[in-house]
């Protein structure tokens, strides 16, 4: 495959809830190795354009091209998605990241339960490992998330609101690893997030969704407002 071409490609993608069109003929072509951060106004259909690119929901029309098949993508969904796994651990939580690889039935490996250590302790979880989940504070809650998605060894990681509900010195702890996921270790990261002055100092083009519609731009044609 030809490092060049687009990790991730929507041709013409509609996607609908009943009779109402959320998305309309949504046409991507995501580049490898970018953090691109999905931005627009609560309802425009951020998560669910990500969550169409995942696989998650049915297209009305169109076609998306990803890797998936061969390699599933690292998925950070939001805190409250997690709520109907409880009671479930920390490392519980960050195990789930290896289900791809190991499958639903069969023991961890030595060598899984190393990288689910490493990734612990990466991100500053290793002392948090067997409390429940619920008993961690947001901003561990949303490190606890993305610690699953770390130790999945994707090359493509869909990120929903990573921030949300977190304060200052926690939100940018979580998008400092994920800019060092990009930066560091090439990877591709896909990240809906509200704000899109922040998101405008960390990258250099931005998805903008607004009325079912989305396009790839480049942060220097922005006028700093937010969407």
């Amino acid at each position: 495959m030809n490092p060049a071409d687009p990790i991730i490609t929507c041709k013409d993608v509609c996607v609908a809830y009943g009779r109402q069109e959320v998305l309309h003929r949504v046409n991507l072509e995501i580049p490898r190795g970018v953090f691109l951060p999905f931005t627009g106004p609560n309802g425009a259909g951020k998560t669910t354009l990500l969550r169409a690119i995942l696989g998650l929901l049915p297209l009305r029309r169109g076609k998306i091209d990803t890797p998936f098949d061969r390699h599933p993508a690292g998925y950070m969904p939001q805190q409250k998605v997690i709520d109907p796994l409880y009671p479930v651990s920390t490392r519980q939580i960050v195990e789930m990241g290896l289900y791809p690889e190991r499958g639903w039935l069969r023991r961890i490996t030595a060598p899984q339960r190393r990288a689910v250590d490493q990734t612990l302790e990466q991100l500053s979880l290793a002392e948090h490992a067997d409390k429940n989940f619920r008993e961690l504070s947001g901003g561990m809650k949303q490190k606890a998330l993305l610690a699953r998605a770390f130790v999945s060894k994707a090359e493509v990681f869909i990120v929903d609101e990573p921030t949300s509900e977190l304060d200052e010195a926690s939100e940018k702890e979580v998008l400092h690893h994920l800019l060092q996921l990009s930066r560091e270790q090439g990877k591709t990261v896909l990240v809906a997030h509200h704000d899109l002055g922040l998101m405008a100092t960390l990258t250099d083009s931005m998805c903008h969704v607004r009325h079912g519609n989305a396009s790839i731009e480049p942060v220097r044609q922005e006028s700093g407002a937010d969407a």
